[in-house]
């Protein structure tokens, strides 16, 4: 079997089959196929698309490239949660504990951020002491004693996705749905739980800009997950504005406990109740989704929830202390307002440059390798369809210098106010 042979097929449409998939991926981990021969199958595949069998097979070699984490001695239907990304999406932090607080062990791998989206684990080390990378047994220990636990993937997790994303980057090939769905569900699979619930995000802020091509990914997802017996649910979310009112690896814990407390942003705990009601119907211990609804919402008033998180900082090393004390963690030194001129209605926020402006201050990475600055942000007073007065501060800029000129400048362009603008819808489909 030759290489060349492969793009050729591909290149001109014929469907790949299992030997070929197979034979690819062995030599992305092997490196026996050169970075311009998976270049030119990866911009094949762009144009030409594949099949759903060409997508569970793709999904399954580079899965079986690595490791494969076994929970069968965690009790219980283990149910995970993945995101698509987006701008101040802070919903791992509440939602495990959640949905952890009705009785399902929720093992969360997650990442870190890179560009306007941050990263679930950037934000639990705003916490002093929180260990992300902790051994497979402590793992799932962990797991079986307290009901959760979030941290980083292990290199040897599907090794295929990582030269292949990587090679997606610098070829212009990233938003390929196929190569996209695999990637994902390659990682999730890998982790062994028995169901995911998929958070596909959709508008100016998410990797997919429109909702027939968020719908298109959230069904490629759901069906390769389905084709290997995973239980799984897709859920199609507003990224046309930042998730809640607060960005920024400190700020996102600090509201991300608020909600446990009963206290948070109407968007987020919307969000988590939906994405936490099908994870809590997939790991039956509820009928439906509002009779898991109401036992997520009694989480939160009981105080169960507060206290999973607790038990998550503690089983990691964190300090506890951050529950009631959010100074615990790093704090900005300037807190600079940004003042509306005029009076209205906010009618557009633009989610994807409010990232890139915190990533600007130091709280995202522009680089892999880049520094974070825990401490800073930025706070929305406002959000779409919210009304506004002259003169009113429509957020709050959180900074270790003084000079904050440039992202002012960046928000100031990419947040309109206008006479009229109806608040946005937060759930647009769910796909099962």
């Amino acid at each position: 079997m030759k290489m060349i042979n492969i793009i050729d097929e591909k290149r001109n449409g014929t469907e790949l089959n299992d030997d070929e998939i197979q034979f690819f991926v062995d030599g992305v981990v092997n490196d026996t196929i050169p970075d311009y021969q998976i270049s030119a199958l990866l911009m094949a595949i762009y144009f030409q698309g594949m099949t759903k069998s060409e997508r569970s097979s793709l999904t399954m070699k580079m899965m079986q490239s690595g490791e494969h984490l076994d929970l069968t001695s965690i009790p219980g239907i283990k149910v995970d949660k993945h995101s698509t990304g987006g701008v101040g999406d802070k919903m791992s932090l509440p939602l495990a504990a959640m949905v952890a607080a009705t009785g399902i062990p929720v093992p969360m791998i997650s990442g870190r951020g890179l560009g306007h989206t941050g990263g679930t684990l950037d934000k639990l080390e705003a916490i002093p002491g929180y260990q992300v990378e902790i051994s497979e047994q402590a793992f799932l220990k962990q797991v079986s004693q307290e009901g959760l636990a979030i941290i980083g993937a292990t290199k040897n997790i599907a090794p295929a996705d990582k030269r292949i994303y990587s090679l997606r980057d610098v070829t212009d090939t990233v938003d390929s749905i196929p190569l996209i769905a695999s990637s994902i569900m390659s990682k999730k699979i890998a982790s062994g739980t028995d169901a995911l619930v998929i958070d596909v995000k959709t508008g100016s802020g998410a990797f997919m800009k429109t909702l027939d091509k968020s719908i298109e990914l959230a069904q490629a997802l759901v069906e390769i997950g389905k084709s290997v017996g995973m239980k799984c649910i897709a859920v199609i979310s507003d990224m046309n504005q930042p998730l809640g009112n607060k960005i920024g690896n400190a700020l996102e814990i600090e509201e991300s406990i608020d909600l446990l407390k009963g206290q948070g942003p109407a968007d987020l705990k919307e969000l988590v109740l939906t994405l936490g009601s099908y994870m809590v119907v997939l790991g039956e211990k509820a009928n439906n989704f509002d009779e898991a609804k109401e036992l997520l919402e009694d989480t939160i008033t009981s105080g169960k929830a507060l206290e999973r998180f607790r038990a998550l900082i503690k089983a990691q090393k964190g300090d506890t202390r951050v529950i009631e004390d959010y100074t615990v963690m790093p704090q900005a030194k300037y807190r600079i307002p940004l003042i509306a001129q005029k009076s209205g209605v906010i009618s557009e926020i633009e989610a994807d440059e409010v990232g890139i402006a915190s990533m600007m201050l130091g709280g995202g990475r522009q680089k892999t390798d880049d520094q974070l600055d825990y401490a800073v942000g930025i706070e929305l007073h406002k959000k779409i369809g919210d009304t506004i007065h002259e003169e009113e501060p429509i957020l709050t800029i959180y900074s270790d210098q003084k000079n904050v000129d440039e992202v002012k400048q960046l928000l100031t362009n990419n947040i309109k106010i206008s006479d009229h603008a109806e608040k946005p819808q937060m759930i647009y489909q769910i796909i099962k």
